[in-house]
Formats: structure tokens, C-alpha cells, sequence
């Protein structure tokens, strides 16, 4: 059998001393970008595994993950962050000291605010979900420049430095929302789209491939919108029964961000709304209630506990086994109609 490569190895076929190399496997500074080429060639080259296991026994202290997600009355956020907590106790026997901070939803210095205050000689990684305001991207990248990975979570900020994302394929999601839209409305009509905050990526991702999908293929569909309810119940509510108001015709809605709470307050209310078809994100209390009782017909959902099970793992692996390119499972997109709820 093949005798397992060893670091030793690695500096021998990159021509560098053992110090460089620990040094770009733990992402630390102080290394030529040139170098860092030689050596990440050398461990594809001799197949070099870094035994992660071992990295966090011979660690002076435990690996720590910082997680910092919205807080507000997005049920999603709020099953996200319970998700931290019930895989918090389990990372724990991992050597993984796990840390959630709530901060106010869409607000961007208060996020850029927590990244600027993680020290990374205490904190290893930030799992962050954000907009893109250039204040939260520059935060990004002074993170990362100060030696922490920072993973997005659900909203990806493809424009830093940031070293993973965990979440669904959101342009996706977006064409699936129209394409079953389109199939329930082969009549064509008024179709209504309602966003948290274009300045989410996943948001507006959403809205792009939605609106590419509806505009290639179902041209009979007239888009209203998009109206913004900031993912807050009593905005999204408004907003809902405002356009039922002034749009009795309406055929059609998508939700494709959060505030589903007040979505389905505003089309319980509406003795209109059992005529439209009506599509919504994330499996949450809310949109359970609307699938059971019919107002809503479809919820696209992301598995928050699996993108939290990704995020860990991503976690451990980034901060102990260097910054080089990470391959993980898939989030896939869930589809739910009330005759497959569980």
C-alpha cells in the first residue's frame, strides 16, 4: 500500500521549509502568493490529506465558530439559529466551541460592527448571512485578511473574500417558483412578487431567475412588482392587502422572501385569495398553516438544519486544513404541497 504523504513531503516537492507550509495550510500571513501556488500544486500533486482529527487534538484550545444571523420575526432565521443550538452540544465533544449572535435584520452596520470585532486569535470562523452593503463587504475582507474564515450562509456575497457559501442555488429557486407559476396559470394573468430587501443577494437572485423564466416562457403572465416587506410580518401583511385591493384580478403571488406570517393573515382575510395560486420559501409554522388550509399551494424550502450540518463541517475543515478550494454536498430545494407535508 501507498505510505500516506506528509507534510514533510509536501515542503520536499514544493522546495519550501515546514514552516511555510504550516503556515499556508492554517491560512496564516507572511507568505508570497507565489509560494502559496507552489505549495497547494505540491499537495494536489502528491495527493496530500490533512488529518483533521488529529489537528484539532494537537490544537492549544478548541476550534471556535462564530455564527451571526438576523434577528427579527423571520421564522426562517429563527429556525436557522435553532438549528446552532441543537448541533452545538454535538461539535462540543468535537472540540468545536460554537457561538451564536443575534443581531437586528438588514442592518448592515450592526453586522459589519460584529465582524470588525472578532479577534482572530480567539475565533477561527464567521458564519454570516448579509447583505451586499459596502459596508458589510468591507468587514468581510478585513476578517479574512486578519486570519478568520468567513462562510455565507443562505445569501452569498460572491464580491469578497470570503472563503464558502452554504445555501440552495437561488436563481434556481427563482425559475422553479415561475415554471410551477406558469403551469398553474396556463390562462395567463396578473402574477404579484414580493422580496424582503433587494440588497440580499438570495433575494434578488430569486428575482432574476424568476423573471428570466416568466419573460422565456410563460409571456401571458404579467409581473406586479416587486414590493418590498423587508421579511417583517406586519409589512409583508400590508403590502399583501394592499395589491389584493387594487388588483382583484390578481392570479397569481410569489413570496420569495420571508414575512409568510403575514402573508397568510392578509390572504385569510381576502375572500378573494382562495381563487389565486400562491407559492412561498421555507417550511416554517406559517407556511405549514397556509399549505394545510389551501392559501398557499407550493413552499420552496432550504433545510436549515442540513445548511447548519454543511456550515460546521465546512467550518472545521476551511480553519484546519488550509484555504484552498472546499467541496460540499448540495442544498438542495425542497418542494412541498399539502399532499407531501410531513
Amino acid at each position: 500500500m501507498r505510505r500516506r504523504a506528509t507534510v514533510h513531503d509536501v515542503a520536499r516537492a514544493a522546495g519550501v521549509s515546514l514552516a511555510t507550509v504550516d503556515r499556508v495550510l492554517n491560512g496564516r500571513p507572511g507568505v508570497r502568493a507565489a509560494t502559496v501556488e507552489k505549495v497547494e500544486a505540491a499537495i494536489a500533486e502528491i495527493g496530500f490529506q490533512r488529518d483533521l482529527s488529529a489537528s484539532l487534538l494537537a490544537r492549544a484550545r478548541d476550534l471556535r465558530v462564530v455564527f451571526i444571523i438576523p434577528d427579527s420575526s423571520n421564522e426562517f432565521m429563527a429556525s436557522l439559529a435553532d438549528a446552532v443550538t441543537r448541533r452545538a452540544g454535538q461539535a462540543l465533544t468535537d472540540r468545536i466551541y460554537i457561538e451564536t449572535q443575534r443581531l437586528r435584520a438588514l442592518d448592515a452596520g450592526a453586522l459589519a460592527k460584529a465582524l470588525d470585532g472578532l479577534d482572530a486569535r480567539t475565533t477561527d470562523c464567521a458564519v454570516i448571512v448579509g447583505g451586499e452593503e459596502p459596508s458589510v463587504l468591507t468587514a468581510v475582507d478585513s476578517a479574512t485578511k486578519r486570519g478568520i474564515v468567513v462562510m455565507t450562509l443562505v445569501s452569498d456575497l460572491p464580491a469578497t473574500q470570503r472563503h464558502h457559501f452554504i445555501g440552495v442555488d437561488n436563481v434556481a429557486a427563482g425559475r422553479t417558483a415561475a415554471s410551477l407559476l406558469g403551469r398553474f396559470l396556463p390562462q395567463g394573468g396578473k402574477v404579484a412578487v414580493i422580496a424582503g430587501s433587494l440588497h440580499l443577494r438570495d433575494h434578488s437572485e430569486r428575482l432574476s431567475g424568476f423573471r428570466a423564466t416568466m419573460a422565456a416562457e410563460f409571456p401571458a403572465l404579467e409581473l406586479i412588482g416587486p414590493s418590498e416587506g423587508h421579511d417583517e410580518r406586519s409589512e409583508t401583511e400590508a403590502i399583501v392587502a394592499d395589491v389584493l385591493a387594487r388588483h382583484p384580478d390578481l392570479a397569481g403571488l410569489y413570496n420569495l422572501g420571508a414575512g409568510n406570517a403575514g402573508l397568510v393573515a392578509a390572504l385569510d382575510a381576502a375572500p378573494s385569495a382562495s381563487a389565486l395560486r400562491v407559492i412561498a420559501h421555507e417550511l416554517t409554522e406559517p407556511t405549514r398553516r397556509g399549505l394545510r388550509s389551501g392559501v398557499i399551494d407550493v413552499v420552496l424550502d432550504q433545510n436549515p438544519d442540513g445548511e447548519i450540518r454543511e456550515a460546521i463541517a465546512a467550518a472545521r475543515t476551511l480553519a484546519l486544513g488550509g484555504h484552498g478550494a472546499l467541496v460540499s454536498d448540495p442544498i438542495e430545494i425542497g418542494i412541498f404541497l399539502r399532499d407531501n407535508l410531513r
